[in-house]
């Protein structure tokens, strides 16, 4: 009998082990620094480069551009807040996108500047019943009831300025992800992830002239003093969710919401207007449509107010009566 076999397995064992480790450490290095067989990963491991969109492939980068995260700490239980921006530094010129995760604005004009950014006419709806919208620079997708914070909805909005981060399709799924793995984090992700199957089929329309009347909606009707730089844009319209948005092309600025008109009965949307002044004078009222509750929104501002026809409270009102005849709605709205 050999009495150094035992002797001989320890140190086999030994080496195994050892080698195990430093395998696994040249695995750690290598994802550290985005070499070797991984993938780098940003925004809490949401994306991962070359994942689709052309703002994490390579071609974005071209020779010698770079691409960095900055991210800070995820939200958690009292902790309802995060943002992530992933940098690119390339030819023709920089760009970045920010992601962030938090509860809608608590006070009624912070509300309705949110609500003028993240439902205009500009944005897409997505589908597979997901309560958001997106287009190629932005996109918001509302979290389920249990990620509310401070009794207010929270979502998870996206943003790139000027520059086209993906097509609209990829930028819902950039949300879709970015809210799967938030959620986790925040510890109020539902039993199912949020999943996008199915392609967008309501896309909204490319910028015009704003009409008379505006968006085609009867009796949205305004006086734009043979103005050509008044615009609008048709975004979703359909039983759940209509949107309409008037613009000023400021010539050399980013062009400014004139006006913005939404009805929404999808839940999660509707929340987004709790804790709003009510009223038709106040430009929201709400109605039960086929059993659902649904509201309708209308927001005239500075670059248009005083311009409805006859005036701005009738516009609303028929805004009211006109997509409610649409859907099917009696909401005792007033006639044009």
């Amino acid at each position: 009998m050999d009495d150094n076999r035992p002797k001989r397995r320890r140190k086999a064992l030994a080496a195994v082990i050892a080698g195990a480790i430093v395998a696994a450490g040249v695995g750690i290095g290598l994802w550290a620094t985005g070499t070797g067989p991984f993938r780098e990963s940003y925004c809490w491991g949401a994306w991962q480069e070359n994942s689709g969109p052309d703002f994490l492939g390579e071609e974005a980068l071209g020779d010698s551009g770079e691409r960095s995260a900055a991210e800070s700490a995820p939200p958690a239980a009292g902790r309802p807040r995060a943002t992530c921006t992933v940098r690119l530094t390339s030819s023709p010129e920089d760009a970045s996108v920010l992601l962030e995760y938090g509860a809608v604005p608590g006070g009624a004009d912070a509300r309705r500047q949110w609500i003028g950014e993240n439902l205009n006419g500009s944005l897409s709806p997505l589908p597979d019943g997901l309560p958001g919208l997106v287009s190629g620079n932005r996109g918001m997708l509302v979290l389920p009831p249990a990620c509310d914070a401070d009794g207010r909805p929270v979502a998870v909005r996206l943003s790139s300025g000027d520059f086209s981060m993906a097509p609209r399709a990829e930028v819902g799924r950039l949300l879709v992800d970015a809210a799967n793995v938030l959620m986790e984090k925040a510890g109020c992700a539902p039993e199912q992830p949020l999943r996008l199957d199915s392609p967008l089929v309501k896309i909204a329309e490319e910028d015009a002239p704003a009409g008379s009347p505006l968006c085609r909606i009867p009796g949205v009707t305004f006086d734009y003093d043979k103005n050509p730089r008044y615009e609008e844009q048709v975004g979703a319209v359909g039983d759940r969710l209509q949107t309409c948005s008037a613009w000023f092309d400021a010539r050399g600025s980013a062009r400014e919401l004139v006006a913005q008109f939404v009805m929404t009965g999808e839940p999660r949307l509707v929340a987004l207007f709790a804790g709003l002044p009510e009223g038709e004078d106040k430009g929201l009222v709400r109605a039960a449509c086929d059993g659902r509750e649904t509201v309708f929104y209308g927001d005239v501002r500075p670059g248009l107010q005083g311009h409805g026809r006859p005036d701005d409270r009738r516009v609303f009102r028929n805004f009211v009566t006109s997509v409610s005849e649409r859907i099917g709605c009696a909401t005792g709205g007033g006639a044009r």
